[in-house]
């Protein structure tokens, strides 16, 4: 490959600074990130016209994260605020792609970190992308990157940065691009520290990418993937076969929601033996033999494809709640608490507010009369796990090895509204769980 000109090997110059023309006049519009540290904590920076007074204070981690003596480089996938579902879907694809390559070769001795990019003011179109931080400040890793930038020749291409300090103790960043085998550069800013703003950035782009409100909208994202995931046109296919105003019978929903090992199936299986009931799952059993393939996917079409087995699963509810009362193991909670808890970084805190829209059950989707959610605590949930010996998906897995991953999936389940989760403790016997929900269903009936 050949270069259009060499990265640096040491600090930039006072010389290169005063050549504020150079690197101002390629710079791009306003842009900050948003890094998530290993401890849960975010740290947001910003480049170039952004203002560094609207900080506090410069971040100390920052430095220590961008700066000599390792060296730091970013990697994003572009999408554009308007990017319809086809855009959206190509660039998760190579985002995964970009994860899997980031973890292999001469990377694996770098501390990857997950960074987005975004623009001030709460709009959509968050980039999705990586910091890489090499311990060795090695030449292989730099030019690994770079190769792994010019095979993407496709759209969207990612964005390459590279981080630097100056004499002063300033940090830049330059901005690269590799065009017909030259690598050029497009950008250089000063990098300065941002506050964070009163919405985790990627909130605004829930709704078209992992939280649909309606059911085109995850029909959409499916259709842009039929042409390389053959069972998408299946899925498609089913859900058309279902009406789209379905409404629920004489008898009784009840929806039963909880983390794996809070003694779910168990329950909902005696539940439905109690009440003479149709038990059915979501994701259903038509679509079930696809799960493995669709959780192998990025987020957006992981999430479409469960969000739309909740609309086929909605057409059988309407069918079996005129005959007798049903039983759902798991539904639309399950589906939007953990896309909420994948996609948004950083802690508890960082989680949309109370009463925020994407808390809201979609308007086109049929509800159950009661949804109930099983917990146990954290002991007990790891040591009935232990002795499961079951196969996990990416989420499973993820749920026992990051606490904090857990704890943003528990409290989304609690902040779900119209209708909301009545919270019901599975730590006791068997029978005293059975009788326990058995009441609360009951009381609800008596509601209705």
């Amino acid at each position: 490959m050949a270069f259009a000109r060499p990265l640096l090997r040491r600090p930039l110059s006072g010389q290169l600074l005063g050549r504020r023309g150079v690197c101002a006049g390629a710079m791009a519009p306003p842009r900050r990130f948003v890094l998530e540290l290993p401890d849960c904590t975010l740290a947001h920076f910003a480049l170039g016209a952004d203002d560094p007074g609207d900080a506090d204070a410069p971040d100390p981690r920052l430095a220590a994260l961008l700066g000599p003596p390792e060296r730091s480089y970013s990697l994003c996938v572009p999408v554009t605020p308007d990017a319809g579902c086809g855009a959206r879907v190509r660039a998760a694809r190579l985002h995964q792609r970009l994860l899997h390559q980031l973890r292999r070769g001469p990377f694996q001795r770098c501390q990857l970190l997950r960074l987005l990019c975004y623009c001030p003011g709460g709009q959509a179109g968050a980039q999705q992308g990586f910091l890489l931080r090499d311990p060795l400040d090695g030449p292989d890793t730099r030019q690994a990157l770079l190769e792994l930038l010019g095979a993407c020749q496709e759209a969207p291409r990612p964005h390459l940065g590279e981080f630097e300090a100056d004499p002063r103790g300033q940090l830049w960043q330059r901005l690269w691009e590799v065009q017909d085998g030259r690598r050029l550069q497009v950008a250089c800013a000063q990098v300065v520290p941002a506050p964070e703003p009163p919405l985790h950035p990627v909130v605004p782009d829930l709704p078209s990418s992992v939280v649909f409100p309606d059911r085109e909208a995850a029909r959409a994202v499916l259709e842009e993937c039929t042409s390389f995931i053959p069972e998408a046109r299946a899925v498609l296919d089913l859900v058309d076969q279902c009406p789209k105003q379905v409404q629920k019978g004489k008898f009784q929903v009840v929806a039963i929601e909880g983390l794996d090992a809070t003694g779910k199936t168990t329950v909902t299986q005696s539940v439905a033996d109690s009440l003479k009931a149709v038990l059915l799952k979501s994701p259903p059993s038509c679509i079930g033999q696809w799960r493995k393939i669709f959780d192998d996917e990025p987020t957006i079409i992981r999430r479409a494809f469960y969000s739309l087995g909740n609309y086929i699963v909605a057409s059988e509810i309407a069918k079996e709640s005129a005959k007798s009362p049903v039983i759902v193991d798991r539904y639309w909670h399950s589906t939007a608490t953990y896309a909420i808890a994948t996609e948004v970084s950083g802690g508890l805190q960082h989680l949309p507010p109370a009463h925020h829209p994407v808390y809201q059950w979609p308007e086109d989707l049929l509800k159950p009369d009661l949804i109930l959610l099983l917990t146990v605590s954290p002991e007990e949930r790891l040591q009935r796990l232990q002795g499961r010996g079951m196969e996990k998906t990416r989420e499973e897995a993820e749920l026992e090895a990051n606490s904090v991953f857990r704890q943003k999936v528990e409290m989304s389940y609690q902040r779900m509204e119209n209708p909301g989760c009545h919270v019901v403790d599975a730590s006791p016997c068997r029978e005293k769980v059975l009788q326990t929900v058995l009441s609360l269903i009951q009381n609800s009936f008596n509601e209705l």
